[in-house]
């Protein structure tokens, strides 16, 4: 079927309500999660071949992390789909009142290619509670892992209930002129503001998880070699192509030069003396962010890397950078780390705040004072204190941006309210009618209503 055909069978099958109960959601998920067990292998795979994945970090930071969410969404889904009982005040005694949560209806989720497989199917997860059908759009850049979503989906799904569409950005442009019911996209901010665009011509809500460059800054009293450590980490997982990777570190003047060394230290302790050969060390996703990447080091104070071998960068730490340097001008989405140093607190918000909004910040502290100043006063989606990316790993917090990095939020319970819209039911006895309300009014009837509205 070509993609119309396919989004007028999803529209019809909507319609025959068949995705709306308990039982059918929850035997989509089982269905889901079986064949990715059995998929597994071949997931693995298509990850090395696109970035050069480890078996461990393909299932560390993919394919586990959306057997997780199939887990927990199991465990919770009956109680989330519950009716939410309210107070119905005073002016309605004798009324019960409660929140019921139903489908958008027709769904389509887009993709990114640096965590193809997480960023396509924990959406889908949620898409599949909240009791919609499905089209998904995969990065054609990940091409062997967009490959594999299509298979397994064909061999679990009806096209009318979920499918997956292949190819480039013509076919994502033809997508979104279609009018769905709800957009969840994952991406560059750039990307974002035309399916913002799109979206609004239909009047379609959207939800859009985009990047920015998320500051991590590092203060005096941090404790610098467990800094250090959880820094490189999450910078260069996935080869620093994730999207709350710590774009650039912000250290306080005073131990730079200590945190350098510690950061240095703390790279070669993870990949080795050559990271370029070692097996849990991933690759650019292709030649043109590669030279992308590249043409970023030219005329840098480069303490450490700053060299590839066509395929992988080497973990690069570049020093003496300020805010005009061509590597803050936007994300850098790979192995690279600026070092940026500041004197006091207050140059730290003067500089952080009326930036754009990044979709992380990291702060590492032991001062409790520091901690609520920078945490309330520099606006930033989601983060860590003394740590980095894990707040993803947790399930209880919602993740997304604000501004330039997205807006709406995912993640456990978020997931399944993101999916869903809210309908909010009143339902009146029959029993007496207080007929307050009702004309003609008179002073006395004002009295009273003033009493109970104020």
């Amino acid at each position: 079927m070509n993609i119309k055909d396919i989004y007028e069978s999803q529209k019809r099958y909507y319609m025959s309500h068949q995705t709306l109960s308990y039982k059918f959601r929850k035997e989509a998920l089982l269905k889901l999660q079986k064949a990715i067990l059995r998929l597994q292998p071949e997931i693995e795979i298509a990850l090395k071949v696109d970035l050069g994945k480890s078996g461990a970090e393909a299932y560390l930071t993919e394919i586990g992390q959306v057997l997780h969410e199939i887990t927990y969404s199991l465990k919770n889904l009956r109680k989330w789909m519950k009716n939410k009982k309210v107070n119905s005040g005073i002016a309605n005694i004798g009324a019960k009142s409660y929140i019921k949560r139903v489908p958008y209806g027709n769904v389509l989720i887009m993709a990114p290619w640096n965590y193809p497989f997480l960023l396509a199917m924990s959406p889908l997860i949620g898409s599949i509670i909240g009791g919609n059908t499905t089209i998904i759009k995969p990065s054609e850049t990940s091409s062997n892992v967009a490959n594999i979503i299509k298979q397994l989906i064909e061999e679990v799904f009806d096209q009318e209930y979920i499918s997956v569409i292949l190819g480039d950005s013509d076919t994502a442009i033809e997508l979104l002129d279609y009018k769905f019911d709800f957009i969840f996209f994952t991406g560059s901010t750039r990307v974002g503001q035309i399916v913002l665009n799109k979206a609004a011509n239909n009047m379609t809500p959207v939800c859009l998880e985009l990047g920015g460059k998320s500051p991590c800054i590092v203060m005096d009293d941090a404790k610098i070699h467990l800094a250090a450590k959880r820094i490189m980490f999450g910078k260069l997982l996935n080869s620093g192509q994730t999207c709350v990777a710590p774009d650039f570190v912000y250290v306080h003047e005073s131990i730079k030069n200590e945190l350098i060394n510690e950061l240095i230290s703390s790279t070669k302790e993870l990949y080795g003396m050559n990271p370029l050969i070692h097996h849990d060390y991933g690759k650019i996703i292709n030649k043109r962010h590669y030279q992308r990447l590249l043409k970023l080091l030219e005329n840098q104070n480069i303490v450490l890397g700053g060299f590839g071998d066509g395929e992988k960068i080497a973990p690069t730490i570049i020093d003496n950078v300020n805010f005009d340097n061509v590597l803050m001008k936007e994300e850098i989405f790979g192995p690279i780390l600026p070092i940026i140093t500041f004197k006091d607190i207050e140059e730290v918000e003067n500089n952080l705040i009326n930036r754009p909004t990044p979709l992380a910040l990291y702060l590492f502290t032991t001062n409790n004072k520091i901690k609520h100043r920078i945490l309330n006063n520099i606006p930033f989606g989601g983060g860590c204190v003394n740590d980095t990316i894990m707040h993803l790993s947790n399930k209880n917090l919602p993740f997304g941006g604000v501004g330039n990095s997205g807006m709406g939020r995912y993640h456990g319970k978020t997931t399944f309210e993101t999916f869903t819209v809210t309908k909010s039911i009143l339902q009146q006895n029959n029993l007496f009618d207080i007929k307050l309300r009702y004309a003609p009014y008179n002073s006395k009837k004002d009295e009273i209503i003033k009493k109970i509205l104020k």
